[in-house]
């Protein structure tokens, strides 16, 4: 599979990407913004050093004024960009996969990277006629700043013992400090900065991975425990009662909150979010804008729309006022949250409506075979409701299916919500049975995972 997602660069580190991949980009980034300053970063992963080195020798053979502001959680990178300005931001991490990769994130101009834009990089990387002159090296250290702009956001918070499990990524070296001045009992887990992360992998949104933060949560009498990713841009919540929330319920709480004093606002979530979430927003007042899942795309619709809030099911939140997305500020604003509510956070996630919905369930497929899927789909419920954002979405009176490719394995993705058990059932095979390909797909999975 290509090292060009969707929405950022990621591979294995030296069997898909190397240093030399690194330092080509670097020279397409600068040569494509002569003589602009771009700001680099990196995460705690083991090849980021070499990774970034090599980044930024590449940026400075083309021209650019590199800022590199160190070992940072990516919203550090983006502060950083937004603080001075600068025309680029590329920020060395692999985000939540396993210790064995890495990638880059990349910001050109005020907007994420489109999946066109990522596709010209390849291009220009593979053709080469980079600019040749030299560019200029500073360091700055942004933390400081960084931490001071959320605790003057969030001054007056009721204190709370909070555990926090970091992962062993790079928010462990900030989410605990920042959230001590503002007043909170820090308990930590897993805060301990280490690339090759040996206790907890680095992906919160798998509710397995967190069992020893609800362990911890529990035996502390904490009230709320929070789960970071590798690079601190996605948060998982975990109650006081060690339940692990999802990021759609929680995005609920958030969009109540914003929404009180900006009637009209939009909010960006990913159509694998419950249908909770546009129904609590027309509640509120608000725009509901479904947008296809990836931080790149939730952004780019954020920013586009000017709306005040966005959120996706794998733990991404942003907030319109940063123009982004930001683990710790999220974090903040729940406790924020919280005190205005005057609940614990199980009570506060109790007012929200829970539906049946499935997880991800990921069939095996060759891109060929799902687009053909997709087309019977289509052709089957031509007379519903279809959203074509990605994949195929039809919404049905009690719920809704969708069936859409991965972008990273020869997988069709498939899931479905509904109002009662009942009508999930219901409308799951009326879905599959839609396709006869995916019918067969769907039996030839069940016979499998039975054997």
């Amino acid at each position: 599979m290509s090292i060009f997602k969707q929405c950022d660069i990621r591979g294995v580190y030296g069997v898909d990407l190397d240093e030399a991949v690194a330092a080509r980009l670097g020279r397409v980034v600068a040569s494509m913004y002569p003589g602009q300053e771009i700001v680099v970063g990196g995460d705690v992963r083991l090849s980021t050093p070499a990774l970034k080195a090599a980044l930024i020798e590449g940026l400075m053979r083309s021209g650019a004024r590199v800022t590199d502001v160190g070992l940072v959680p990516t919203p550090v990178l983006y502060y950083a960009k937004r603080l001075c300005a600068f025309s680029g931001g590329v920020m060395v991490t692999a985000s939540h996969n396993p210790a064995r990769y890495n990638g880059f994130k990349l910001m050109l101009g005020d907007l994420p990277v489109t999946p066109d834009g990522l596709r010209s990089l390849a291009e220009r990387m593979a053709a080469g006629g980079f600019l040749e002159c030299q560019g200029t090296l500073g360091q700055r250290d942004v933390l400081p700043e960084y931490a001071d702009s959320l605790c003057r956001r969030f001054p007056a918070l009721s204190t709370r013992t909070i555990v926090v499990d970091a992962g062993h990524g790079s928010m462990g070296a900030v989410a605990p400090q920042v959230l001590e001045r503002v007043g909170q009992h820090v308990e930590s887990l897993y805060c301990e900065m280490d690339g090759a992360f040996p206790l907890r992998d680095p992906n919160p949104a798998v509710p397995e991975h967190l069992v020893a933060l609800r362990r911890r949560v529990l035996a502390v009498g904490a009230d709320l425990g929070v789960g970071y990713d590798g690079d601190g841009d996605r948060v998982i919540f975990v109650d006081e009662r060690g339940r692990v929330l999802p990021a759609d319920r929680t995005l609920v709480l958030l969009l109540r909150h914003v929404l009180a004093s900006s009637t009209g606002g939009g909010v960006v979530y990913d159509l694998k979010s419950s249908s909770i979430v546009m129904e609590e927003t027309l509640a509120a007042g608000g725009r509901p804008l479904m947008e296809r899942s990836g931080h790149a795309f939730i952004k780019r619709r954020l920013i586009a729309e000017g709306a005040i809030l966005g959120g996706e099911i794998s733990g991404h939140y942003f907030f319109g006022e940063l123009g982004g997305d930001d683990a710790l500020y999220a974090t903040l604003m729940l406790l924020e949250v919280l005190d205005h509510l005057d609940m614990t956070l199980g009570q506060a996630i109790d007012t929200v409506p829970d539906y049946p919905i499935t997880p991800d369930l990921r069939l095996p497929c060759p891109p060929d075979v799902a687009e053909r899927i997709l087309d019977e789909l289509l052709d089957a419920f031509a007379d519903m409701p279809i959203g074509r954002i990605d994949g195929v979405r039809v919404e049905f009176p009690s719920g809704w299916g969708l069936a859409r490719l991965s972008v990273t394995e020869p997988l069709l993705t498939l899931r479905f919500e509904a109002h009662t058990e009942d009508q999930l059932a219901r409308i799951q095979d009326r879905f599959v049975g839609g396709s006869p390909l995916l019918a067969r797909l769907f039996r030839d999975a069940a016979a499998w995972a039975e054997n």
